[in-house]
């Protein structure tokens, strides 16, 4: 067996909260991939067990702080106490979606599980959460309050690298014959759980989503970097008169036809394959106006060195979006860029509004929906900022 003994500097990192041992604060000791390794400080006293990493900077993953070895009934309470969380979060109904796992934040390392009605999809992102993978799934079916019919393994994310672990995907359990229909809300909508973003979805904007359809009843409503177009559905579904949704992946801007249709939305659901940015800077210089703009990009700075160029196209998106909307309309803004944080989104909503002219208010700074959860100790968890505006 493994054992890590950590330098004075590692011990006091760890000491602070955070469940991460980076390799540079590793006095001795090792482990193979994906290993339960006890950790010890310079004094051989033990600080807890976590999953060791042979590749990554993030050599250990912390599981508990207790001495005692996680058996079968630690893993157990632990998957339990997620998903009664998810049960009293009302989110468990077979028909819907939501997110069972989120990882670090739930005290599973490497590890997410999303549900869409009773099509399960694990993502794997560290050697640790890849070894505890089939064990951890045989675990969370003892403690569901319904089966999986299918599971899908989409573990094919870039993070993956960083562990040296080749991208999978593959059907676990069950067979899939197209897309997978799930519930939002009154919303009924179908995910690519194979080849679509992520895990075929992102499920982290799903109340946000409901939220901002309440500020578009009876008005136009703009839904640009639209993926699957729920936030443009769940408007046109509380009410809006027209929508029109912006996305470039055609796959994507089929689904959003075939969800319009399946609702029953058809008639007032627009979709244009588009670049949105240049698309929203065309239709700014046009004079067009919208009761409700929402703009959701994809992360703009996966890293810190990509925050600068991170500012230009949040500052340039934003301003555009101000220019759409008319006296007393709504932007609903968002940012997924953990590496921007919320004191930077509101600068760089600021800085838009003055290169709009307008006046700005935010009256609401939203996070992501309570499936995916922020840890205290864990800042990385904390990466969601939706920020919901009126514009004078």
């Amino acid at each position: 067996m493994g054992k890590v003994t950590l330098s004075g500097k590692g011990r006091r990192w760890l000491m602070k909260g955070h469940p991460w041992v980076y390799r540079d604060d590793i006095a001795d000791g090792d482990g193979t991939r994906g290993e339960l390794v006890p950790v010890e400080d310079p004094n051989g006293h033990p600080l807890g067990w976590g999953l060791y990493s042979t590749a990554s900077r993030i050599a250990v993953r912390m599981v508990t702080r207790q001495a005692e070895q996680p058996n079968r009934e630690f893993w157990v309470n632990r998957m339990r106490r997620s998903v009664e969380h998810r049960i009293q979060l009302g989110m468990m109904d077979p028909e819907g979606s939501c997110r069972i796992i989120s990882g670090d934040a739930d005290g599973f390392p490497g590890l997410v599980i999303d549900r869409y009605a009773k099509t399960f999809v694990v993502q794997s992102g560290s050697q640790g959460s890849d070894r505890m993978r089939d064990f951890l799934l045989d675990v969370m079916k003892e403690v569901l309050p319904f089966q999986p019919e299918v599971i899908v393994d989409r573990s094919d994310a870039s993070v993956r690298k960083l562990e040296k672990l080749e991208p999978r995907v593959e059907t676990i359990e069950g067979s899939l014959d197209g897309t997978v229909l799930a519930k939002d809300g009154g919303l009924t909508y179908e995910v690519d759980v194979l080849t679509g973003h992520k895990t075929g979805h992102y499920l982290d904007q799903s109340r946000n989503r409901r939220a901002a359809a309440e500020r578009g009843k009876g008005g136009r409503v703009l839904d640009a970097f639209s993926y699957d177009g729920l936030f443009g559905l769940h408007a046109a579904l509380a009410g809006a008169e027209q929508v029109t949704c912006l996305e470039q992946n055609k796959a994507a801007c089929e689904r959003i036809l075939a969800n319009a249709e399946r609702n029953g939305l058809q008639d007032k659901i627009k979709v244009e394959r588009v670049d949105c940015m240049k698309d929203m800077r065309a239709r700014a210089e046009k004079e067009e106006r919208y009761e409700l703009i929402v703009v959701d990009p994809p992360a703009f700075a996966r890293s810190k060195k990509e925050i600068e160029g991170a500012e230009r196209g949040y500052v340039e998106l934003n301003r555009r979006a101000f220019d759409l909307a008319p006296p007393g309309g709504s932007v609903v803004t968002a940012s997924c860029s953990y590496n921007v944080s919320a004191q930077d989104f509101v600068q760089f909503i600021g800085k838009s509004a003055h290169l709009a002219q307008r006046d700005v208010w935010i009256e609401e700074l939203a996070k992501a929906s309570p499936d995916h959860p922020h840890l205290a100790t864990l800042p990385e968890s904390d990466y969601l900022k939706c920020a919901f505006l009126r514009v004078g």
